[in-house]
């Protein structure tokens, strides 16, 4: 079971202080035409819940996804690239609200089209069991790059980022676009589902006991958790493609639910396997964005992936 101290860690994606631009519009639609795949002869259905009793309306997260949705948030001056997000929740649940978090906002202040993602989860009993979410990512990818004119962006500059669980999510998205996890439904799904860069952060890795995340292994691989080559195929560090998109990856040095070893196991895999990349580790932020500085100055952990992610050709 999921205590509220992981629920709350889980979801701290959403949760960041950071500035939000009154002007930035959201809408909100679902990422399938019709159900989504998979579902057949099981009782899902929509499932929220307040992460915290003094939380605002749409402080919410997600214990049972029947309608994988996008929730756009587009800037008042777009600059033409888009990010996908995949916000965190240990694989338990999806902290996300219906309206754009904090990070949405704050990309669309800096002039991209943000998309974040509500995805589903294994324990529901998809068809697709541990692949289910990266079914989400790969459909969400295509259909923002089939909305190309329709939400003013270029469809080759299209980032994912993901936080916490979600970073296992992005990381798999980048790792496995071109791995066929469900059949095409319409003409979006002819369209790459490959990340142009990514951006992981505090993310959720490996499934081996080396920087596991028991929580995330045991609701993403259920019975087959313990399973060893269960465990090997859904370590998002291993078996990168030759084509892996250049890759941010940062964490915090004294994060107590996601060990900061998995950003290091990406890390030296992306090295390995010669993909560009950069690595972050913070000193103190727990499981979350990094802590201010000492003297109250915020570190600028965004404007180093957006910088960096602009040198690779995102922004």
């Amino acid at each position: 079971m999921t205590d509220r101290r992981t629920l709350i860690a889980g979801g701290l994606a959403a949760l960041l202080p950071l500035r939000v631009s009154a002007q930035a519009t959201a809408e909100r639609f679902p990422l399938w035409p019709k159900a989504a795949p998979g579902g057949e002869g099981r009782a899902i259905a929509d499932q929220w819940v307040k992460r915290s009793p003094t939380g605002g309306a749409d402080d919410i997260a997600w214990p049972h996804v029947a309608t994988p949705m996008l929730t756009v948030v587009r800037p008042t001056k777009p600059n033409g690239a888009a990010v996908l997000i995949c916000p965190g929740g240990g694989y338990a649940r999806v902290a996300v609200g219906r309206t754009g978090g904090g990070i949405a906002r704050e990309f669309a202040n800096r002039g991209f089209t943000a998309f974040e993602m509500l995805y589903r989860l294994p324990h529901d009993g998809w068809a697709a069991g541990p692949d289910v979410a990266l079914q989400d990512a790969q459909r969400a990818m295509r259909v923002i790059r089939a909305g190309a004119q329709r939400f003013g962006i270029d469809p080759a500059k299209v980032a994912v980022t993901g936080f916490s669980a979600g970073g296992h999510v992005a990381a798999r998205l980048a790792a496995r676009a071109s791995v066929r996890v469900y059949d095409p439904v319409d003409a979006a799904d002819t369209l790459s589902a490959r990340p142009d860069v990514a951006g992981l952060f505090f993310p959720v890795i490996t499934m081996l006991d080396d920087g596991v995340h028991a929580q995330s292994r045991r609701e993403l691989l259920g019975t087959h958790a313990a399973g060893a080559g269960w465990q090997r195929r859904y370590s998002a560090q291993l078996d990168l493609p030759a084509d892996m998109p250049p890759t941010f990856v940062a964490a915090n040095a004294d994060d107590p639910v996601v060990p900061a070893r998995n950003a290091v196991l990406m890390y030296e895999a992306l090295k390995a396997a010669k993909t560009p990349a950069e690595l972050m580790i913070f000193e103190r932020g727990g499981h979350g964005p990094p802590a201010p500085y000492r003297n109250g100055k915020a570190v600028p952990w965004m404007d180093l992936f957006v910088d960096w992610a602009g040198d690779h050709g995102w922004a």
